[in-house]
Parts: C-alpha cells; sequence; structure tokens
C-alpha cells in the first residue's frame, strides 16, 4: 500500500522528533542533521523509517528535495 505525506523539516534540531500536524495536515519533523549535501534528507528518511517500520528504500522524496516542505511516498 502505497501512502503520501506532507512534511516540514526542521533541520539542527537537539533530537529527531515529530513535532506536531499542522491545520493543513503537514507534519512538523525536526531532525538532528543540518539541511547541507542531503544529510537533513537522509536523516529524514532514516527517522520515517523507523517511525513506520518499513525499510529505507521504501522512502523517498517526490518532491521538496532542496525546500523546508516535502512530499514523501511510503510504500
Amino acid at each position: 500500500m502505497t501512502r503520501y505525506i506532507r512534511v516540514k523539516v526542521i533541520p539542527r534540531s537537539a533530537l529527531s522528533e515529530i513535532v506536531e500536524e499542522m491545520a493543513d495536515g503537514t507534519i512538523k519533523i525536526r531532525v538532528k542533521a543540518p539541511a547541507e549535501k542531503g544529510k537533513a534528507n537522509k536523516e529524514l528518511i532514516s527517522f520515517l523509517s523507523k517511525t513506520f517500520k518499513v525499510p529505507r528504500s521504501s522512502i523517498s522524496i517526490v518532491n521538496g528535495l532542496t525546500d523546508p516542505y516535502k512530499l514523501i511516498k511510503i510504500q
């Protein structure tokens, strides 16, 4: 089953965690990694993999690779 989620990523946080669900349904997530050279994206995928208990290869960023707002595909 494929699902899509919209997230807002906040890099350079003390720990990786889900903060809240915003009014439009976007999930705000803090990640430890900085937003440079794809480090925050890798951390986000790893965090979502653990959270949803799926392999990292099942998660991809469909839109927003360099933007804080991202569309994530989870298979």
